[in-house]
């Protein structure tokens, strides 16, 4: 019986070494597929460019322009309300902004996805900073900062003088984000 049990435990540990192992070679090739290195160049390539113009809705309706916060340091996130990273990185960003508001921080969040849906997620999150909401629109500014692939969620970090200094595609830790905001605040 020892025999037959130790054999079990063989295997197993055999298929987990096999299952971390396969998983860590799927994320390399994922993370340097062709599609996904030339997804990185794009973004990267707005890096030190002008931040792009848009024209979208507030909760209420209201339109915004990204000019409204010249003079401010901007993180512009791009998120939607059924994407889990993008919910993950959320209370990081409503702590950013109240440490860091009154030194010029301004985070802006870009919900593609249903307003509906981004009233009820900003109200039970209780997020402090402005929230713009658009589908196709949303998409559209999304790719007009570099994002051509869709990734979300998606921030990037603009200066005072209005140039993008920082793009990171997927969640981004509240450290690494802190990092990058206080260096242009």
């Amino acid at each position: 019986m020892a025999v037959k049990n130790s054999k079990i435990a063989l295997g197993i540990g055999m298929f987990l070494i096999g299952a971390v192992g396969g998983n860590m070679i799927y994320q390399y090739l994922q993370e340097n597929s062709e599609s996904n290195l030339a997804a990185k160049d794009a973004a990267q390539g707005m890096v030190q460019k002008h931040r792009p113009e848009f024209l979208l809705p507030d909760l209420d309706g209201k339109l915004h322009n990204i000019g409204e916060w010249d003079g401010k340091v901007v993180a512009v996130n791009f998120w939607a309300t059924w994407c889990p990273p993008c919910r993950k990185e959320i209370p990081a960003f409503i702590e950013l902004q109240d440490t860091y508001r009154l030194q010029g921080l301004q985070i802006i969040g870009i919900a593609i996805d249903e307003k509906e849906a981004v009233a009820d997620y900003a109200d039970t999150m209780g997020i402090n900073y402005p929230i713009l909401v658009g589908e196709q629109k949303a998409v559209d500014a999304a790719k007009d900062y570099g994002d051509r692939f869709g990734a979300l969620p998606y921030t990037a970090i603009v200066d005072r003088q209005g140039n993008i200094v920082y793009i990171h595609r997927g969640e981004i830790s509240r450290e690494l984000a802190e990092t990058k905001i206080k260096s242009v605040l």
